[in-house]
């Protein structure tokens, strides 16, 4: 599938019938977006760590999902193309934000399989079945975050969903009807954000909201824009606190532990997947873990993303190799994140041999 062509940050044409097409568009817009804010995202990324890496952790992961769908037929149903994207975006998720964006497209596109594009009753089961996904792939979830987002959108998707019962059948899956759910999700999602700033007390002694949330208000701003053919909302960002490009990068300073994260995929059975979430969240924390799809290999094993915070990638190996092969291995100093002109390349696979 290749790009559409059209004006800068406009998108949708409403001839890709919500089918493949539209969730290209959408994610392409989305990752257009997120690139072009990414620096003012990292400039307010203060939690869980101050390391500055929101806005380049969301933009590279959703990259990540578009890249994945240049070879979809962009005639294939919508359940197709985000099941594509989503796989492709767990797989090389970075940091926190990088993971529960994947982990919502993951669970996103579960619903679609039962139609051949996206409708409003299908988006709302989507939205409800991802905030549950990303609640239960954190070991310690938090509100004034990205899962405080996802919250509202699904319960802002359900509320909708509920007041056009009434009407038919075919008004309810209409292209219409989803573009005035979207709008709804935009509206509630946008006041949730801001909210952020009240919730985590990070935040609000900052004062500055949560940058994972504003990302994904970013990213629902981009499905809206899509389905309805239109661009962006310029001002959509306007009132967010220290996000004018005048103000300061909010992270830098911030003392950080020594600290790494650490990101693979690998294929665990159910018990090696409860026992490693359990060994983790003891010598770590931000730990997530999400199965990436349900198909099991000979051993009864699926594959899943996992992501932790140690302050000795050692002892998180330690945990995870035995269990099998690993890919897609980032180890990354986030102790170094927040300084000025330097420059962190993760340790790749190749680099980490184990002890």
């Amino acid at each position: 599938m290749t790009e559409v062509t059209q004006p800068p940050l406009a998108t949708g044409a409403h001839n890709d019938h919500g089918s493949a097409k539209l969730i290209f568009n959408w994610l392409k817009l989305a990752e257009s977006a997120l690139g072009n804010n990414s620096d003012r995202l990292n400039a307010i990324n203060i939690f869980p760590v101050p390391d500055g890496d929101t806005g380049s952790n969301l933009y590279h992961t959703v990259a990540a999902a578009t890249r994945a769908l240049e070879d979809v037929d962009a005639n294939a149903s919508a359940g197709t193309a985000l099941a594509t994207a989503a796989t492709a975006a767990l797989d090389h998720a970075q940091g926190n934000s990088g993971t529960l964006i994947a982990v919502m497209l993951n669970a996103l596109a579960e619903p679609l399989t039962k139609g051949p594009r996206l409708t409003a009753p299908l988006l709302a089961l989507g939205l409800q079945r991802a905030s549950a996904a990303a609640w239960a792939a954190l070991s310690d979830p938090q509100e004034g975050t990205m899962l405080t987002i996802l919250d509202t959108a699904a319960a802002t998707a359900a509320n909708f969903r509920a007041s056009i019962t009434h009407q038919p059948e075919d008004s309810q899956n209409s292209r219409k009807t989803l573009g005035e759910m979207t709008s709804r999700i935009v509206e509630t999602v946008w006041l949730a954000v801001e909210e952020t700033e009240n919730q985590l007390a990070q935040l609000s002694e900052a004062q500055v909201v949560d940058a994972g949330a504003t990302g994904l208000l970013l990213v629902f701003d981009s499905l809206r824009a899509t389905v309805q053919g239109q661009s962006l909302d310029p001002e959509i960002l306007e009132s967010i606190h220290g996000f004018h490009v005048a103000h300061p990068h909010v992270h830098q300073g911030m003392e950080v532990a020594e600290a790494y994260e650490i990101m693979c995929s690998l294929q665990l059975t159910p018990l090696d997947a409860a026992t490693l979430r359990i060994g983790l969240n003891e010598i770590g924390n931000s730990v997530i873990m999400s199965p990436i799809n349900t198909i099991e290999d000979d051993e009864g094993r699926i594959r899943w993303r996992v992501h932790v915070h140690v302050a000795e990638p050692d002892d998180a190996m330690r945990l995870i190799q035995p269990l099998g092969e690993t890919e897609n291995l980032a180890i990354t100093p986030l102790h170094t994140g927040n300084n000025v002109d330097v420059s962190c390349q993760p340790i790749t696979e190749a680099q980490h041999r184990e002890p």
